[in-house]
Order: structure tokens, then sequence, then C-alpha cells
């Protein structure tokens, strides 16, 4: 049986260098399920693996689209499982590593077969977005998808956007397509979820940001503010670097803000993977039991 191992866990909490090092252990490749390391030109920002330890081991995933492509988890999903064929002709062991919780149950779960949409369609609802505010396309999926309102989180405009270009676009509502039936995989998949105390964690999130900032992460931001209406660019590190080029704050006050928003951005990370108990949880020092752990199951 191939087997592909996932190792997840928040932002800063050292999922790289494990997972690089449980790949030499079981001479494999690794498949990265970062939704913003996939894009090429973003490197400081996404803590993009160093050249060092991409030499270490083979990636897939990181770097190989531009921040103009579209891209999400369906077509993240068909890509994986593609590579996955092939690996496996190779290896019986995969490693998967990210802190994309929607990019991981893509994989492991499969995610359900969504209409393309018009791109006029797409379009429209983003201009409505950008001269309506986020309210707006709320009240107009309370209005045509009631159950996917009571469920979606409301703070985040792209789930909103995505439930109503496909309710829409079909005539259906969007929860009409969310069907839960899990995919069945030729490969088992054992899951290793990452864990640090809280404050530890925390204060790793804060050093990484001064250090980003040491490798310039302010003048990459800068390279990129006339495109930050993408969305591979409403990105913690970025969207409030954009905000002080626009004069509303400053460096320091940015600086300030994308260490809270990635302190943010882990808490939801963790609450994310909470839910599923199939995680077996351990701290990213406890090598040799995570190794033990990975052999009792293959």
């Amino acid at each position: 049986m191939k087997s592909l191992i996932v190792i997840v866990g928040p932002t800063g909490i050292g999922k790289t260098d494990l997972s690089i090092e449980i790949a030499e252990e079981f001479n494999t490749e690794i498949i990265s399920s970062d939704s913003r390391q996939i894009y090429k030109e973003l490197k400081i920002g996404t803590a993009v693996p160093t050249n060092e330890q991409l030499n270490l081991v083979k990636h897939h995933f990181i770097g190989n689209i531009s921040i103009h492509d579209y891209y999400n988890a369906s077509m993240f999903e068909y890509e994986v499982i593609d590579v996955l064929q092939k690996l496996y002709q190779s290896y019986d062991n995969v490693v998967m590593t990210g802190g994309s919780g929607m990019y991981i149950n893509a994989v492991c779960d499969g995610i359900d077969d969504l209409p393309t949409i018009d791109q006029k369609l797409r379009d429209d609802l983003i201009k409505k977005y950008e001269e309506e505010g986020i309210e707006s396309l709320r009240m107009q999926l309370k209005m045509i998808d009631p159950e996917t309102y009571e469920k979606v989180d409301l703070k985040n405009a792209k789930r909103i956007l995505k439930a109503l270009e496909v309710t829409i676009q079909t005539g259906k509502p969007y929860s009409s397509f969310l069907s839960k039936t899990k995919k069945k995989r030729d490969f088992q998949i054992i899951k290793i979820g990452l864990e640090r105390d809280r404050a530890e964690l925390y204060e790793r999130i804060n050093l990484r940001v001064d250090q980003m900032v040491e490798e310039g992460l302010v003048q990459e931001a800068k390279q990129f503010f006339s495109f930050r209406h993408l969305n591979s660019l409403n990105t913690v590190g970025y969207k409030e670097l954009f905000e002080h080029f626009d004069g509303a704050i400053t460096q320091e006050k940015a600086i300030e803000l994308i260490k809270r928003n990635s302190r943010h951005y882990a808490k939801r990370q963790i609450s994310w993977f909470a839910r599923d108990n199939e995680w077996k949880w351990f701290h990213p020092d406890d090598k040799s039991k995570i190794i033990n752990y990975i052999k009792s199951k293959i």
C-alpha cells in the first residue's frame, strides 16, 4: 500500500524543516500544500523554503504559477493526484506539508466538482464587491442561498464570492453541490499535526516576521503594489504593507499588524485542523516519535 504522509500545523511552527527530515528519512519527495508558496513571485512574505532546503529534497507546487493566474483547491486536487500517481511509480511514501486547510482537505477527502464560472460573471461580482462592499454580497447570498449564508464565514469575501458565482451560474444553491462525501483514494493517508505551546508559537511568528523584514519584505511588497487587487496578494504580509504604501499607516504599524494577523491566522489554522480527529499530534522536536509512528503505519 502506498502512503501519503501529511504534515500540517499553523504558520511558523516548523513544518518545513521537519518535513525535509521526514522526506530524507523515507527517501522521498515533498508536495507543498501552501496556497501562497505556489506563486513564483512571492518568496519572502510566504516563507518559501530556501534554495539550500529545496536542494536537499525535491519539492512540488512551489513557485510554479504566477500571481496573475487563477487557481483554486479543486485544481490543486486534480494536479496533486496526477503528480502522486507518477511519484508512486518510484516511491512507496510521499510527504505532503503545508497549512492551507482547504488544499489539504481537497487532496485527503476530495472536493466537489463545481462548474466552470463565466469570467464576466466573476468580474461583475468582484466589481460589485469593490463598489458596494462585503455587506452587499452577504445580503445577496442570504436571498439566493440561505443555507450557505448560515454556514459560510461572513467575513471571508472570497468564500462568499465563490458561493454567489456557483449559485448564479447554475441556478442551484451552492450548498447543493457540497455533498461532503469523501472520495476514495488508492493510497493510505497518515495524518500528522504539529503543535507547540501557544506563547512559544507566537514568539516564533513574531521573530519570523522580523526576519522577513530584514530579508527585504518591504521591498518585495513594493514591487507588487500595483497588483494589490489580485486575490493572490490578499495575503498577510503584503496587504498590511499596501496600507502603508497608501499612506494610511506607518511602516512600524504595518509590521505590527503583520505579526498580529499572522498570529490570528495561526489560531484559525489550529481550529480548522482540530475539527478532524484523525490527526495525530506531536511537538515538532519529537522527530524520532514521529518517524516511529509513521513506521508503525506503513
